[in-house]
């Protein structure tokens, strides 16, 4: 008999546990990688969901996944502290908590550290790093109460290696990543997993969404000492997307995987090229790896020849 209502208990339990569906949160869902996860999400049955993205995008999501006691979409400008702490106090009244954060949501800007002003400085970081933190922290309280989680923040191969034209880009994600290394530390004792995912080149439409100041849009003729940078860079990297082999599909797996392990590690290559250039960083001393990557950059050494008297 006591053999029999422990194995009742044990069967309980299973069922308790097979019917708890982790609550997740994902930011930037209106297109590319987190449409992606948000679909593959949503057809695992296995989640619930909290989707977010600026209002442009909110009927676009609306229409793709009928909101339900398991699923709501909300909008959310990452960049503005009261819309983020006025979800996750709506996410913690109806279900509790945030048991999954995925920090997608971002914005890239193309333009030489010449070219930027303040405004737009803080623009890209604030959407890409004190945004992601920001909400990192509303929902580390309840995590630690529950002794799990996990804070999964999309960086980016740039987080890790700048380029010429994306510096504010690269400054907001290795920001990022700085910040998600110490939280690893921080969050190890409290039952807490933090992965930084870093995608490569992605093949997508992202090239055309990017943000440009006054004095690098393209509808603006360049001239001086920057044309070439812009002139090259901005065809070598949509070439690079083009030939790229991973997809948003693919990215969305690779952070799918993440979510399912139970302790996944804190750098996650999620694309060939990003473990390419995780060697590289490994093997190649840091006086040689600039120039030889300075020689794979379209005509670099003929960039600015006209508005200089240095020769390399």
């Amino acid at each position: 008999m006591l053999f029999s209502w422990l194995r009742r208990q044990f069967r309980r339990s299973d069922t308790r546990l097979n019917d708890f569906k982790p609550v997740i949160m994902v930011t930037g869902c209106g297109s590319g990688l987190g449409f992606a996860l948000a679909e593959l999400l949503y057809a695992s049955n296995k989640y619930r969901l909290v989707i977010t993205a600026r209002s442009r995008s909110l009927k676009k999501l609306k229409e793709r996944f009928p909101e339900s006691d398991f699923l709501m979409i909300r909008e959310l400008n990452v960049s503005i502290e009261k819309q983020r702490k006025n979800l996750v106090e709506e996410v913690e009244r109806l279900w509790g908590c945030v048991d999954i954060l995925i920090n997608n949501a971002g914005i890239s800007y193309r333009a030489v550290v010449e070219h930027m002003t303040d405004e737009d400085e803080f623009l890209q970081m604030q959407t890409n790093y004190l945004g992601p933190l920001g909400l990192t922290r509303l929902v580390l309280p309840k995590m630690r109460e529950k002794g799990r989680g996990k804070i999964i923040n999309v960086s980016s191969v740039s987080g890790m290696l700048a380029m010429p034209t994306m510096g504010a880009y690269s400054a907001s994600k290795y920001a990022l990543e700085g910040a998600s290394e110490a939280l690893w530390y921080e969050m190890k004792p409290l039952g807490i997993n933090v992965s930084l995912i870093q995608p490569g080149f992605i093949n997508s439409n992202s090239f055309k969404h990017v943000y440009y100041t006054p004095l690098s849009h393209p509808k603006r003729t360049i001239e001086g000492p920057y044309s070439d940078y812009y002139h090259h860079m901005t065809p070598f990297v949509e070439k690079m997307m083009r030939l790229s082999v991973a997809t948003p599909e693919k990215i969305a797996r690779c952070i799918f995987n993440v979510i399912k392990k139970q302790n996944p590690p804190l750098w996650v290559a999620a694309t060939p090229d990003a473990l390419v250039f995780h060697l590289i960083r490994r093997i190649l001393p840091r006086r040689w790896m600039l120039p030889i990557l300075f020689s794979f950059l379209p005509s670099a050494r003929s960039w600015g020849k006209a508005y200089t008297r240095k020769r390399l």
